[in-house]
């Protein structure tokens, strides 16, 4: 373990990160905004933030001795404190200076980025493609090098390489609670000063509070992705469904329809924990309020009775059997047995799932192309609770630099999010794109319902294991899975919950 892994942990086993060794961060920056000023023209474009995280990592790796001093009386605290200042003083010209270098070293000789992304197949990986080598082409000299994760590895990856220091320079970011839990262990560059005038009018300020962390922004979106049920309008047919259901007992209705006419009502793939907690996350949109939503991201607190009655609606759901056979251990989206491949081929009615799942859905048809009969409707409302009934619930995909990226990393999301990349992301992906100048070319059906009842709703949340933090959220996911699979009732998911929130 080095000098810098041994702080970040802290001799005790506390989190006694360098920041805290030399006070308040603050006052770090405090102290950096009267050292940086002869520097300025050196550090020019880069965030001053993403500066003090390299000054104080750096100066954490200087002073060894700070770890024993620190355990001292008052007056040798004070001491270690004024030493820290003095190495952080020396280290700010340190730094600054190298940072002048590698500047000059990127305008007249090579950087080579890594790009992290979850496009493992078809159009979308080859969106990601044509899009490096067209910024490539544009910027002599920088070389991106890219790499396709599977979508449910991502995180697990993500976080174990952010923690190691040695994470990709660009990667995918969803907002909320784990962006949160990224910036405050900068680990994420600020990116407020590089956005581009035409991708924030482009995006407007909704878009970019998603990635908002205390007034800073720390991702650029992609596309906006609001969930609801989608569902195969031929299937519906055969079973003499004329019309979408819009409460739960409609839902059930349709539900009793296509079985009576052996069709399987909906398709799920709980092994990836999060398409079953997707039930789960949408009851308690409907039985929670908004501020009740809100409220827990702070408080972690979840004694409110609406998540208990969250869980038993989906119980009460579970309870009719409306899942294929194996669901438990089905996936998502890998293969034609993935909850999306049995919609995609026509085995299964219905499935819950984010604005993504019209491409994935195509990648997986027959011909892989987009399913002609494919419909979508929003989650119906319940016949009781306090969350409003068109509320939505749903995230934004975005995309991230590391810390320690090179300034070409911003560069390369102003780039993407320019109109005409924007367009062909949206049809490479079949879904709605985050530039409101490139929604005009969203044609699927499906989709531009989703678009036309999300740009009517109250209010949108995003999904609850990203507005709550990895630790709740997985949590929370695991909880359901294990209720669905006969280990759980409801209480035992806000139990679950609680405990997570109470260790963080």
């Amino acid at each position: 373990m080095n000098t810098a892994d041994k702080y970040r942990l802290g001799a005790n086993g506390r989190e006694d990160s360098p920041s805290r060794l030399f006070g308040a961060r603050p006052f770090v920056l405090g102290v950096l905004k009267s050292i940086l000023k002869p520097f300025d023209t050196a550090i020019a474009g880069l965030p001053l933030s993403s500066v003090a995280d390299a000054v104080v990592r750096r100066s954490a790796e200087i002073l060894p001795t700070v770890e024993n001093n620190f355990a001292r009386d008052s007056t040798m605290m004070r001491k270690t404190r004024a030493a820290g200042i003095l190495a952080l003083g020396t280290t700010v010209a340190l730094v600054a200076a190298g940072c002048s270098g590698g500047n000059e070293a990127r305008s007249d000789g090579d950087v080579t980025m890594t790009f992290w992304h979850n496009s493992t197949t078809g159009p979308g990986k080859a969106y990601w493609q044509d899009t490096v080598a067209a910024f490539e082409a544009a910027n002599p000299g920088v070389t991106i090098e890219v790499q396709s994760i599977q979508n449910e590895d991502m995180d697990g990856k993500l976080q174990t390489a952010l923690n190691s220091g040695d994470a990709p320079d660009i990667f995918m970011a969803r907002g909320g609670g784990k962006l949160a839990d990224v910036v405050e262990a900068g680990q994420i560059m600020d990116l407020t000063d590089t956005i581009d005038e035409g991708t924030r009018a482009a995006v407007g300020d909704a878009g970019l509070s998603a990635f908002t962390v205390d007034g800073a922004i720390y991702g650029m979106p992609t596309a906006i992705l609001p969930g609801g049920i989608f569902y195969s309008q031929d299937l519906f047919a055969d079973a003499g469904v004329t019309e979408t259901p819009t409460t739960v007992d409609e839902l059930n209705d349709v539900v009793a329809d296509l079985k009576a006419a052996d069709i399987t009502p909906i398709a799920l793939g709980a092994k990836d924990a999060w398409p079953a907690a997707h039930w789960f996350y949408f009851f308690a949109l409907r039985e929670c309020s908004q501020e009740t939503l809100e409220a827990a991201a702070t408080s972690r607190s979840f004694d409110d009775g609406c998540w208990l009655a969250a869980g038993e609606n989906l119980q009460a759901l579970a309870e009719t059997e409306p899942f294929q056979d194996g669901y438990l251990t089905a996936t998502a989206q890998q293969g034609a047995g993935s909850s999306a491949g049995l919609l995609a081929n026509h085995q299964a009615a219905m499935e819950l799932m984010g604005a993504w799942n019209p491409g994935v859905i195509a990648g997986l048809t027959p011909d892989e192309q987009p399913l002609q009969d494919l419909g979508w409707f929003p989650f119906p409302a319940t016949d009781s609770g306090d969350g409003e009934p068109g509320a939505f619930m749903g995230g934004v995909d975005g995309y991230s630099c590391f810390v320690e990226a090179p300034p070409e990393c911003a560069q390369f999301l102003n780039f993407f999010m320019q109109t005409e990349y924007q367009e062909n992301y949206a049809e490479a992906f079949v879904t709605l794109p985050a530039n409101k100048e490139a929604q005009g070319v969203v044609t699927d059906p499906a989709l531009q319902s989703v678009l036309e009842a999300y740009n009517e709703a109250p209010y949108v949340s995003v999904w609850l294991d990203t507005l709550y933090g990895q630790n709740v959220g997985n949590a929370l996911n695991a909880g359901v899975v294990e209720m669905l699979a006969g280990d759980g009732d409801p209480q035992s998911i806000v139990e679950a919950v609680d405990a997570a929130a109470a260790m963080e």
